[in-house]
């Protein structure tokens, strides 16, 4: 009974007060729209911007801004295909960064060979140092054994001229290598020290047949020498 007495109310206003006073105007559904229309086909607005609704309005006439908008139907969700579970990475192992060293240093070699040789060493068929023969053992061999680090060691090689027989020359090139070795020793020198008789088998000098003895023993002294070689490492 209300609502045909709100609708007969309705259709008894003017047109202009069953135009709606918002801006937007609000097309109706084409055939049976539940909403009231005016003349140009807008769903009629109260002047609060409500929309006058027929008697026969059901909740399928609601259009887009009167009964808010309308959200199409969600579509039925499809789950994502499944992936197959990715192999593990191999893990790269990190290597920490070491800071650099400076360069390594190279041991050096103090590796030397002295001659005593002459008969400033030794005189004719004798195996005793001469003066002239320690002062260049004191000047010259020991500074270089003093310059080894680490001394590895002293190889001490006795000669005689091709004068005499072998076996005397052999026994003669012995007592020279020992007599260097013992004035060393008294000089505090230590560590592993050889001595090394080679007699007559390493000449370096060689003299004419026609000579006197004399002339001979005089010319075949650079061979009655003795030879010391120092091996070891320094670190200068």
């Amino acid at each position: 009974m209300l609502l045909h007495l709100t609708l007969g109310l309705l259709l008894s206003l003017p047109a202009s007060a069953l135009i709606a006073q918002n801006p937007s105007d609000i097309k109706s559904k084409s055939g049976n729209s539940g909403y009231i229309e005016d003349s140009r086909g807008n769903v009629a607005r109260t002047p609060f911007g409500l929309c006058w609704r027929s008697g026969n309005w059901s909740q399928g006439d609601a259009i887009p801004g009167c009964d808010g908008p309308l959200t199409p139907p969600v579509a039925k969700p499809t789950a994502p295909a499944i992936q197959p579970p990715k192999p593990d990475q191999p893990t790269i192992p990190v290597t920490p960064l070491v800071p650099m060293a400076g360069p390594i240093a190279t041991p050096q070699r103090c590796d030397t060979e002295i001659t005593l040789t002459n008969d400033q060493t030794f005189a004719f068929d004798s195996a005793r140092l001469t003066e002239p023969a320690q002062r260049r053992i004191r000047q010259e061999v020991l500074p270089k054994i003093a310059a080894c680090q680490q001394l590895e060691s002293i190889l001490i090689n006795g000669h005689t001229d091709p004068l005499g027989a072998a076996a005397y020359n052999q026994k003669l090139s012995e007592r020279r290598a020992n007599a260097v070795a013992a004035y060393l020793k008294t000089l505090g020198v230590g560590g592993a020290m050889e001595t090394r008789g080679l007699g007559s088998t390493q000449t370096i000098q060689a003299c004419a047949g026609n000579l006197s003895r004399k002339q001979r023993i005089e010319c075949l002294s650079p061979n009655r020498r003795t030879v010391i070689q120092i091996r070891g490492q320094s670190d200068r």
